[in-house]
């Protein structure tokens, strides 16, 4: 653990890093921190966070800067946003397309970083469901939407079903939940599916574990607003390799979709710093992510992607306001 003096040492080193850029040396961090104490006791203290592994010294200079577990430590117990009038630009209702283009502009332009917003996702409903046993514990699972689209995955199960087994399971599947949304089926399976037998009730639970998974793989889509702000940023500027990784992410959107999806499970702003996010595998790059609401419920997410040297504070404003302005301007748009 940290002690008050060392917190506020490397609270105010963070800040000071994010505002300049440059390392900080012992003599910067006294008058930034406001504390009265030596140089030699200042070194001290960034000798401790720095064997902590929360600020390193690069090798041109004897100042430090954070790591990105100096950020994590900042971010979770040493940030307070305050809310304020930051926003003064308006979502006005419309179409949905133009509002989720509308809102990435205005992430990246609030932010100057680069602005992400997942679309909404439509509701994952099938017409029929069908089962076909392929072999010893692999099944075959045709899914129809109301569209007449057609969706084919095998599911590995742990037992063996009998074709019998398989027409049973998908008779009642589409006698009791056809033209259902998959969501709902899902939390009315866990609930009714007691008195079956467990191993068919377990068998219905993948194929609607699945389904859900098919039918919304290619529903939604991300747009993304601000990809050249990225050029300007000294961080990336100076490193090409890192400016090549972080627009094949960008042209890709595979991962940022993944990373979205996520972060619609959490409550309110959620921040991955570096390579915390599997999805998102970069040191240098940090996301700032909420999910958006339509009507009392999540149907999107959006955020802001940019440096880890960001101003954590005002991204975190910007973000949290722009969900509301976009499930407002959903709403009403509908």
């Amino acid at each position: 653990m940290l002690d008050e003096r060392a917190k506020l040492l490397l609270k105010a080193l963070v800040e000071r890093y994010i505002a300049d850029g440059q390392p900080v040396g012992s003599r910067t961090l006294s008058k930034a921190s406001g504390l009265e104490l030596s140089p030699a006791t200042i070194r001290n203290v960034m000798s401790d966070l720095e064997e902590l592994g929360l600020i390193a010294s690069p090798h041109t200079s004897a100042g430090r800067i954070p790591t990105n577990r100096g950020y994590r430590l900042f971010v979770d117990t040493m940030l307070t946003v305050q809310k304020g009038e930051l926003l003064t630009q308006r979502l006005a209702p419309d179409q949905p397309q133009k509002v989720i283009a509308n809102a990435a502009n205005m992430l990246s332009s609030l932010s100057h970083y680069v602005g992400v917003v997942m679309a909404p996702k439509r509701a994952s409903v099938f017409r029929h469901i069908e089962f076909l046993r392929l072999s010893e514990k692999r099944v075959l699972l045709i899914i129809v939407s109301p569209e007449g689209d057609v969706q084919n995955r095998v599911i590995f199960t742990e037992a063996d079903y009998s074709q019998g087994q398989l027409l049973e399971a998908s008779n009642y599947l589409n006698a009791h939940y056809a033209g259902m949304a998959i969501e709902q089926v899902r939390l009315r399976v866990k609930q009714e599916l007691v008195n079956l037998q467990s191993e068919i009730a377990s068998l219905m639970q993948a194929a609607v574990q699945m389904s859900s998974e098919a039918l919304s793989e290619d529903e939604g889509d991300v747009v993304i607003s601000g990809e050249r702000n990225l050029l300007s940023v000294s961080d990336f500027s100076s490193d090409m390799g890192n400016l090549r990784q972080a627009f094949d992410l960008f042209e890709q959107k595979t991962q940022l979709m993944r990373l979205l999806d996520v972060s619609s499970q959490a409550e309110g702003v959620r921040i991955f710093i570096g390579g915390e996010s599997q999805f998102v595998p970069m040191q240098e790059l940090s996301v700032v992510s909420a999910p958006y609401e339509v009507d009392g419920h999540i149907v999107g997410t959006l955020g802001v992607i940019g440096p880890t040297r960001m101003p954590y504070e005002r991204m975190i404003q910007i973000v949290d306001i722009t969900s509301k302005m976009v499930g407002n301007a959903l709403s009403q748009s509908k």
